[in-house]
């Protein structure tokens, strides 16, 4: 195609619906329209695990959580599997990193006391870094940043992060996170990442270049400077997927009664942290809206700047999150058990004309999953997919074709390893497998659950009990089963040593 330059952009709990494009009532986000109208726009995209270092790890690789086993924040990323950054550097690209990847190293490359093991928010190997950002250096990359610009920062840096405007005018009729956080749009966290970002474009040097722009929002907390934090209307926006209460949401599964309990109760999302009155929820998602639009100027940023310095016309383009968010929806605030709203994600891909015209301002309606990333842009780009990836490449979708074979339904696992259920560390897990009718959801060591989503497309009634439902639950279990024995990880399974050496055999759909 012509192609020079590779841009990867992500952020970190943007929901699927949160389009413009896409008609949401609410949310604007004309920037990333304008990129869809010049690309293709997945509808039905979704990741793969939770929480952030696993999602990241299947999209960089490719693997499915099954396969590359790092199965929550701080679960080391086994050094034999390739990833995107070690790919394009062998193409010849420079690999460069705006941002973070939440990914922890192989504990076996490096001594015990080596500084690197203290953290899991680790680099992806492969990345150079304009900015890496981790435990280790974040906030005070920014507040150093911030006070380069005249901004006052506070003993603590990390009160950057947290701290809201005090007695904010209208914050206590219109919830807790309308408070705007007390540096300007132009001195954000997400202008910051922007700014490091611009830097490389302008001078990216010689030779082809893949940027990895990783920005954090609209991720909790959620605080969000002026304009953004009252760009939108609490009554305006749409109503939450839930049960008439959280005592009747609870009884759906023990899972998520469990989970219900210790968020509302503890950690990052503690009802002492984020209200759960009707207002302050209502007035969250609002705030969760501007962090949206703040992000989508950003990327029109960066954008406008390629146009300007004429890379954009050889420059690939892809844009996704790790995973979305509940943010109210079945009475949880942060990433949900196995719902949709919290795997469901958007995806656009853009890319230049080459000898063949490519679809422009297509939605494609099939299902599609993150695994699909890594052996799309090795494919855009001419090049071989590693025999690790799980998934398949995209390019059909770009012409208007359908690939081969290409899958009905959409595939997620969860490794809660939560010690206080009493089932076990290893067999604290959950496997889905969602199509166009039904949502089937497998634990190791607690009920199941089927969902109709044609009648009941808000996951309120779980069936998986109801006998005129067993011949469906039975046919979803095989299919599960059947997945899972198919994808198995294939690394070395594709070759066969014989006398004549290795042959390595191509693999089937």
């Amino acid at each position: 195609m012509g192609l020079k330059n590779f841009l990867f952009i992500t952020a970190d709990q943007w929901r699927s619906e949160c389009l413009s494009v896409l008609g949401h009532p609410v949310v604007k986000t004309p920037n990333l329209d304008t990129l869809a109208a010049d690309g293709v726009l997945f509808r039905n995209h979704y990741v793969q695990c939770i929480p952030c270092g696993p999602s990241r790890a299947s999209i960089f690789t490719g693997m499915y959580l099954q396969n590359h086993r790092s199965l929550e924040n701080g679960t080391p990323l086994n050094a034999r599997y390739t990833n995107m950054a070690l790919e394009f550097r062998k193409l010849g690209f420079n690999s460069i990193l705006v941002g973070y990847t939440d990914t922890t190293p192989d504990p076996r490359l490096y001594s015990p006391g080596d500084p690197v093991l203290k953290t899991y928010e680790g680099i992806l190997p492969g990345f150079n870094h304009v900015l890496a950002m981790s435990s280790e250096n974040y906030p005070e990359a920014w507040a150093g940043w911030l006070e380069e610009r005249g901004y006052e920062v506070p003993e603590n840096p990390r009160d950057l992060y947290y701290a809201s405007v005090e007695g904010y005018p209208g914050a206590e009729t219109r919830g807790k996170t309308y408070a705007p956080a007390p540096y300007s749009k132009e001195e954000s966290e997400t202008a910051f990442v922007t700014s490091n970002a611009e830097k490389f474009i302008r001078r990216p040097g010689d030779g082809p270049w893949f940027l990895h722009i990783s920005y954090l929002k609209p991720h909790r907390p959620y605080l969000a400077p002026e304009p953004y934090n009252r760009l939108y209307h609490p009554d305006d926006v749409p109503d939450f997927q839930r049960a008439s209460s959280l005592e009747e949401e609870a009884k759906q599964h023990p899972y998520l009664a469990y989970k219900l309990k210790r968020t509302l109760n503890r950690g990052y999302y503690s009802a002492s942290i984020y209200p759960r009155d009707e207002k302050s929820l209502r007035q969250l998602r609002a705030t969760y809206y501007g962090l949206i639009t703040e992000v989508d100027e950003n990327i029109g940023r960066i954008i406008t700047l390629l146009k300007e310095t004429g890379q954009y016309e050889n420059t690939v383009i892809i844009f996704t999150s790790d995973h979305g968010v509940q943010l109210g929806d079945h009475h949880l605030l942060g990433q949900g058990s196995y719902f949709d709203q919290t795997f469901h994600v958007p995806l656009i891909i853009r890319a230049p004309d080459g000898e063949r015209q490519l679809q422009r301002g297509k939605v494609v309606e099939a299902f599609t999953e993150s695994v699909d990333i890594l052996p799309t842009s090795l494919a855009i780009f001419g090049a071989d997919i590693p025999i690790q990836c799980d998934g398949r490449s995209l390019v059909p979708f770009l012409f208007g074709e359908r690939p081969e074979k290409f899958r009905t339904e959409v595939h997620w696992e969860v490794d809660f390893r939560y010690d206080e259920l009493g089932i076990g560390f290893d067999k604290s897990s959950l496997n889905v497998i969602r199509d166009e009718h039904y949502k089937y959801v497998y634990f190791a060591a607690m009920p199941d659950l089927l969902f109709d989503l044609k009648k009941d497309p808000e996951e309120l009634n779980n069936l998986a009990e109801d006998p005129a439902y067993g011949v469906v639950v039975l046919k979803y279990a095989q299919k599960l089963l059947s997945w899972r024995m198919v994808n198995d990880e294939r690394t070395l399974t594709y070759m066969l040593v014989g006398p004549k050496g290795v042959d390595r055999r191509q693999r089937s759909y």
